[in-house]
Parts: structure tokens; C-alpha cells; sequence
């Protein structure tokens, strides 16, 4: 099977999100044959490189999301998109259908269904458009464009926050729906070998612009698209856009376009898969019908928490170890915490409940294990944590003779301290989660393939990833994690009955085995339900139901030759019964080989080219090239 995965801002790609996910996917799932369409953000993700790919990567194409449209790199589908000029019936086709989409995006139409079908009507129109002439990325910066959310936007029944836009708010709108229109201007939609109306089936791993190629392939050629969200991409927007510095108006009609294309690729989707049921309850109420919704938790490597895990010795051991309740004998019990030292995870409340647990158990240590987030405000808050935690914990001595120091410690991955994230874990009585917002927990997830106890705050998906392993308490409440704490520092056997439990349960749930022979069960019955019927190259035929039949996989002499046979079933004619095996046949061997020339980069000396230059040549897979756009 042949399948086009679809990325935003990740794989390929060395720095982006689910890139670890993605490489993990398609190797794990080795007997198909991948081609790899990225978008990119930046200039400095593309400067970046990519990662090694695997031998089944057979192309990888990419095109970008970010500057204008006259920074478009030159050649292929960029040269293509930013350089056609509409004539006067182009122009008035394009009126009516951004008109259609402007309408739509405006809530210029009573109904979630009929404001649904016109958003359908405007996108497809605009994207039968660029197929037929190109230019896309000029037109929606054009005049028209703009005078087309304007007269939305004054229309009757249009939404409220969008009726006092402005000229310099349409302009930031236009340039905003440019970019993220740009998937429909790229020339990724070829048959055959030539784009995604070659393959069986697109998967995208996001929502949003990701998933527009998938959209597109669907419509034009009916192949099916599965869309996988570890993070909600509506979510992800309206997070980070209420910070941003947009007007009103341009607020609100940025998020309408991204509800409306977040419902549009919920409904085109023969299935979505979130990450968890917090996602799902998200992916349900923007759209997504609840028949075409299955729940896949993402896969992390267990095999770097197996040495943790399995020890007879650490401080989760409990009854094993002998160990003593917190506050006994000499020991100091250690509580842990993991992640990205940003707002959102709420050190504060986690610094004044330690000051609680400190009262309680004297000998308590809390070690911060994280970097800072991205940003100027993430850096601010990091550096108020440490002060807050010297301010509440000044340095400490135990006797006359000791040097005093502070039981709160603020450490990084690689640092001297923790040289690995698995010291983190090894050294932790209890790990902690004090989030006020939160996605799937990754690093509980990691914590229980430790086999350590945790308390967590009751956000996200947290309750679903520990399901009765670990405490969970109200968020912002300092006190009550305090007094879950305190209760397991003061119970080892408790500490190892949840330990132990948490250890089966994310072995059974989170591995990356699990997620994998769940996709792969997946992507055999999307092709069962709805497979994708070509003719055959290389002159009339039978139709093919793949591009790449299953008896190719099949060890044989046929395989031997480096070739792709064509099955009996596939053949030209019929064949009467009892007669001679086909591929024993010349014509039919000819036909095999035909067909096997067709499969895209093929193998030199053992290994699959990459097709990443303008001119078709392969590139090292492992070295960033230049790559198709």
C-alpha cells in the first residue's frame, strides 16, 4: 500500500511537532511504501535539516507556510502559484467563489449547514480553480479578495464582532486566509506517480492545513484520509490567539475560517483518531461526527524506562525494598517533577503546596526537572519560580557542622545532574503534575513506565492516563496537593500497590508497539471499506485496486529480480483455467515489469532513493536537499 503522509510544521523535518511519532509510524509499519508531504513554518525549520529517513520513504515533497508569495522559491508548484495572472473570466469565477467562502467565514447565512455548504462551495471551487490555472496565493491578496470579506462582512446576519472591521483589518484577514490557503495552489495532485492521486491513502497527522491536501486528493481523485490529532489544531489556535495582537474583528473572523475548516476536515475524513478522550470530546464538538471518531493513544518508547522500572530497589518499591515511611531513619524522600517550566503548568501552586509538605515531612526534597518554554514570558515566569522557591525555602543546614542548602532544586536534561530524564525518575519517591492546562500527560506516561507512584491535578487527559493508578486532585488548590502528597510519603506499601499498577497499566496502553498495530489494522480497513481503483499503466487493462499489490510483498522468485510482478488477477486478458502460471508467461513478465517501473524511486545497491531535487535525481536521505515544493 502506498500511502502520502501529510505534515504541518513537523516530519520531515529535524525540529516540529509529532516528528517522533511520525518516524516511529513509518517505520514500524515497514510493508508499505510512504511519500511525505510537509508544509513548513519557517525559514528556520527548513535550515534545520531533516532527520534520517527510513529505506520505505520513497519521496518527500514540501512547500512552505510562511512569507509572502513573492518569496516563493522558484520552480515547480511555487512558480506555478505565484506567478499566474488571472484573466476577466478567471476573475469572475474567482469573485464567486471567494464570495462563497467569504460568506461563509462572515456567518452571512442562517444554519450551520447552509454556512457549511457555501464554506464547502467556496474551497472547492477555489481549489478547481488553482488546478485548472494557478495563481492562488496573488488572487487572495488581490482586491477582490478583499472586497469579498468586506461586503460579507456588512451583510445581514454577519457575525457581530466582525461588523466594525476596518481596511487594515480585511488586509490582515486576506493575508492570514493566503497563507493558509496555500496547500490548494501546489501541484502535489497529479496522477499516477505524479502526486496524491498515485497513492491509497493520505494520512494527515493534524487538522488545519495538513489535512487540506487530503481534502483535495479525496475530492479530485477519492482517495480516503485518515487525520490523526495528538493535539487539537482549533485548541492549539484558540491558546495561542489569546495572546496575540489582533483586533477584535480579525480575531473573529480567523477563528470562524478555522472552525469552519476544522468541521470541513472533521466531515471529509473517513476516520480521525485523537490521542485521547479529552481530544475527542474537543474533535465531537467541532464537527466531527461521533461514528467516524477512534480514540488511539500515542505510542512512546518504553524500553528507555525499562532498567527504572523494573529495579528491585527504588524508593516505589515499598514492601520489596524494606524502605521506610518519609520521615523515618535517614532517608529524604524526593518528589519530582518533569516538564517545561511555562504558566500553564502552575510552579507557583506546586512551590507554596512543597512549603506544606515541608511542615509535615521535614526531610521532604522537590527536584524541578525542565527547561524553560519558548518566549520571553516563559523566561520571566521561570525566573520567578526561583525566586519564589528561595524566598520560601531559604538554604538549610541539618546541624551546626552542616552547609546549609536549599531543598528545592531547579535542573535540566543534560545537565550534570540529570544526565538522562530516567535519573530524574530513578531518584523519585512520588512524581508530580501541578498543571492548570494540559494535553496528554507525557511526562506521567513516563513516570508509570517507572513504576513510580504520582499526584496529579485533575486537567486534560490525566484522569484517562492514570485511570486509579495514581491521586488526583483539584488544579490550583495547593493544599490538597499537599495532602495527597504527604499521604504517599507517609504509606511505602501504598507507594508500590500504585506503582506497580501504573507500570501494567501504561505497558498495556501507551507503548509504541500498541499504536502501531493500531494503525496498521486501521489503514487495512479504510482500504477494505474504500479502495482506491486505477487503471493500469502502460495500456488498457484491468483495473488495479492498489498501486502496489499485496503479492509484490510476498517472498518468491519473483521478488528476486527486483521487480514488481503483475498478479494473475491483474494481468491483461483472462486467462483460461488450468493454464500455465502467468508470471511464467513473456508477455506477462513484460507486463510485470511495466508495472514495476511505475512504483516511483526504486532500489539502488539494496536501499530506496529519495526523490527530494526539482530535477528528479535522489538525494542522501539522511542530508537536507533541496526537496520538491
Amino acid at each position: 500500500m502506498r500511502v502520502g503522509l501529510l505534515t504541518e510544521g513537523g516530519y520531515p523535518y529535524a525540529t516540529g511537532k509529532a516528528r517522533l511519532w511520525c518516524d516511529r509510524l513509518v517505520r514500524g509499519l515497514a510493508q508499505h511504501e510512504f511519500e511525505i508531504y510537509a508544509l513548513s513554518r519557517s525559514e528556520r525549520q527548513e535550515s534545520a535539516g531533516w532527520v534520517e529517513l527510513p529505506p520505505q520513504v520513497d519521496r518527500v515533497r514540501t512547500a512552505p507556510l510562511w512569507g509572502t508569495d513573492a518569496e516563493w522559491r522558484p520552480g515547480g508548484a511555487s512558480a506555478r502559484a505565484a506567478g499566474r495572472v488571472y484573466g476577466r473570466r478567471e476573475r469572475r469565477r474567482f469573485a464567486g467563489h471567494m464570495g462563497e467562502l467569504a460568506a461563509a467565514v462572515c456567518g452571512a447565512e442562517d444554519g450551520a449547514q447552509g454556512q457549511a455548504d457555501r464554506f464547502a462551495a467556496g474551497l472547492y471551487g477555489l481549489a478547481e480553480l488553482a488546478r485548472e490555472r494557478g495563481g492562488l496565493p496573488v488572487a487572495l491578496r488581490s482586491e477582490a479578495a478583499v472586497r469579498a470579506l468586506e461586503a460579507a462582512c456588512r451583510a445581514p446576519g454577519a457575525l457581530r464582532g466582525a461588523q466594525g472591521v476596518k481596511l487594515s483589518d480585511l488586509l490582515t484577514v486576506s493575508e492570514v486566509l493566503e497563507r493558509a490557503l496555500r496547500p490548494l495552489s501546489l501541484d502535489w495532485y497529479g496522477e499516477g506517480e505524479q502526486g496524491l492521486g498515485g497513492v491509497d491513502l493520505c494520512h494527515a497527522t493534524s487538522g488545519g492545513a495538513a489535512a487540506l491536501p487530503g481534502l483535495l486528493a479525496k475530492r479530485f481523485f477519492g482517495v480516503p484520509l485518515l487525520v490523526t490529532e495528538y493535539g487539537v489544531r482549533l485548541r492549539e489556535y484558540y491558546l495561542g490567539s489569546a495572546t496575540a495582537p489582533l483586533t477584535l474583528p480579525v480575531r473573529a473572523l480567523i477563528a470562524s475560517f478555522q472552525r469552519q475548516l476544522t468541521a470541513e476536515v472533521y466531515g471529509g475524513a473517513s476516520l480521525v483518531t485523537p490521542g485521547n478522550t479529552h481530544a475527542r470530546r474537543w474533535q465531537e464538538r467541532c464537527g466531527a461526527p461521533r461514528e467516524k471518531v477512534r480514540t488511539v493513544h500515542p505510542g512512546m518508547d518504553a524500553g528507555r524506562f525499562a532498567a527504572v522500572g523494573e529495579e528491585t530497589g527504588g524508593p516505589s518499591a515499598g514492601l520489596a525494598t524494606g524502605f521506610p515511611a518519609a520521615g523515618e531513619g535517614e532517608d529524604e524522600p524526593t518528589l519530582v517533577w518533569v516538564g517545561r517550566i511555562e504558566p500553564a503548568k502552575d510552579l507557583i501552586a506546586l512551590l507554596h503546596a512543597f512549603a506544606r509538605i515541608r511542615t509535615a515531612v521535614p526531610r521532604a526534597r522537590l527536584r524541578i526537572v525542565g527547561a524553560p518554554g519558548r518566549g520571553a514570558e516563559a523566561e520571566t515566569y521561570a525566573a520567578h519560580c526561583r525566586v519564589l522557591a528561595a524566598q520560601l525555602f531559604p538554604d538549610e543546614a541539618r546541624d551546626a557542622r552542616s552547609v546549609g542548602d536549599c531543598p528545592v532544586s531547579f535542573e535540566e536534561p543534560g545537565s550534570p545532574e540529570v544526565p538522562e530524564v530516567t535519573d530524574a525518575y530513578a531518584s523519585a519517591t512520588v512524581v508530580l503534575l501541578s498543571s492548570v492546562v494540559e494535553g496528554f500527560p507525557v511526562s506521567l506516561v513516563e513516570a508509570m513506565f517507572c513504576g513510580r507512584a504520582t499526584v496529579s491535578t485533575d486537567v486534560g487527559a490525566v484522569c484517562e492516563v492514570i485511570g486509579g493508578t495514581g491521586l488526583v486532585v483539584p488544579p490550583r488548590n495547593p493544599r490538597a496537593l499537599a495532602d495527597a502528597c504527604v499521604a504517599l510519603l507517609r504509606d511505602p506499601e501504598r507507594r508500590a500497590r500504585l506503582g506497580a499498577a501504573a507500570r501494567a497499566r501504561a505497558l498495556e496502553l501507551f507503548t509504541a508497539e500498541q499504536n502501531i498495530a493500531a494503525f496498521r489494522g486501521i489503514y487495512l480497513e479504510l482500504m477494505s471499506h474504500s479502495p482506491v481503483r486505477r487503471e493500469e499503466a502502460g495500456g488498457p487493462g484491468a483495473p488495479q485496486p492498489f498501486t502496489r499489490p499485496a503479492e509484490a510483498h510476498v517472498p518468491g522468485r519473483w521478488a528476486a529480480t527486483g521487480r514488481t510482478p503483475l498478479p494473475r488477477w491483474a494481468a491483461p486478458g483472462t486467462l483460461p483455467t488450468g493454464e500455465r502460471d502467468a508470471a511464467a508467461r513473456p508477455e506477462d513478465a513484460e507486463a510485470g515489469a511495466l508495472c514495476g517501473a511505475t512504483h516511483g524511486a526504486g532500489t539502488q545497491g539494496g536501499r530506496h532513493a529519495v526523490d527530494t531535487s526539482y530535477d528528479g535525481a535522489p538525494a542522501d536521505p539522511g542530508r537536507h536537499g533541496k526537496a520538491e515544493s
